[in-house]
């Protein structure tokens, strides 16, 4: 009984601990590449809920198959939010890349208002419902279950992290990424476009908060205008947590706050699961400032 409870638990944090993986991919490779905060982040998470629910709706009310209907809405809500997030960094970060950290800090607050309140305009302020048909079924063993939505979940999350390491670590965009990460004045002198790779890893971080947005609106079975802010601030911790700037330590930081808040909920109090996710945090910046995988880099480069 216990062991069956532990390991429901142990698969529920997975599942939770990757969605924020996606979102804290997000808050790193943007810190790594210009050293801002992009605290609009959560609302492209919502922004991709949003248009995954219009989508699917859209497409299924065509006659297609909810299957094909879930692939092609998040295709687009990727691209959506990748177009949007671009423009944002177009409009908001842009301008202000010469002037200090605390201005460019300002502008992402104000634009995280600014897509919030968009949102609930355009939107309303009701939740909207995802067709249930998709998320439907399931695999059981004695106490343990496992839906289908979860294994999808897990089995995304998992393509999509591959397919983003493949990106920064064996192409020409992702040698050019960790090129203008180190030194953007020498990677502008051998020819690398630091605007145009600003935007792409900006595109990228929005497009996988998009794909995290859909699958919680899938997995929850709704969403709402606000629905970015708490999940941003978990996964900015979780990008803190795993060392702001390293990919792999977003994944780490992803899966040990959605663990955490899992277990915690489980065995302590639903109440007070976000209070022991953040006391890990500052648990672990105490001992280590830099995160768990985090590096003192000094400005010497080679």
């Amino acid at each position: 009984m216990d062991f069956e409870f532990f390991f429901q638990q142990l698969i529920n944090g997975i599942t939770l601990g990757g969605v924020y993986a996606l979102i804290a991919l997000g808050y790193t490779m943007v810190y790594g590449i210009i050293q801002l905060i992009n605290f609009a982040h959560g609302e492209f998470f919502a922004a991709g809920g949003y248009m995954g629910v219009i989508l699917i709706s859209y497409l299924s009310a065509q006659g297609l198959h909810p299957y094909a209907c879930l692939g092609i809405s998040l295709v687009l809500a990727m691209g959506y939010c990748a177009l949007l997030a671009m423009a944002v960094e177009q409009l908001a970060y842009k301008p202000l890349r010469q002037a200090s950290r605390l201005a460019a800090l300002l502008s992402a607050l104000g634009m995280s208002i600014f897509l919030q309140n968009g949102l609930m305009l355009t939107q309303g302020v009701y939740d909207k419902a995802y067709p249930t048909e998709i998320t439907s079924g399931g695999v059981e063993w004695g106490l343990i279950s496992v839906s289908y939505m979860q294994m999808f979940i897990v089995s995304l999350t998992v393509l999509l992290l591959l397919g983003l390491n493949l990106l920064v670590f064996k192409t020409r965009i992702g040698r050019a990424m960790r090129a203008t990460s180190q030194d953007k004045v020498m990677s502008a002198l051998v020819g690398i476009n630091s605007n145009r790779i600003i935007a792409i890893t900006f595109a990228i971080g929005a497009a996988l908060a998009a794909a995290a947005g859909i699958m919680v609106g899938l997995y929850y079975g709704s969403v709402s205008y606000s629905m970015g802010f708490v999940p941003g601030i978990k996964a900015f911790a979780a990008a803190v947590l795993g060392g702001i700037g390293n990919i792999t330590g977003a994944l780490v930081g992803g899966l040990i706050i959605g663990m955490v808040e899992i277990f915690a909920a489980g065995y302590i109090s639903g109440e007070y699961k976000d209070v022991f996710a953040f006391i890990i945090l500052i648990g672990v910046l105490y001992f280590k400032p830099t995160g768990i995988m985090g590096e003192n880099v000094d400005d010497t480069r080679v």
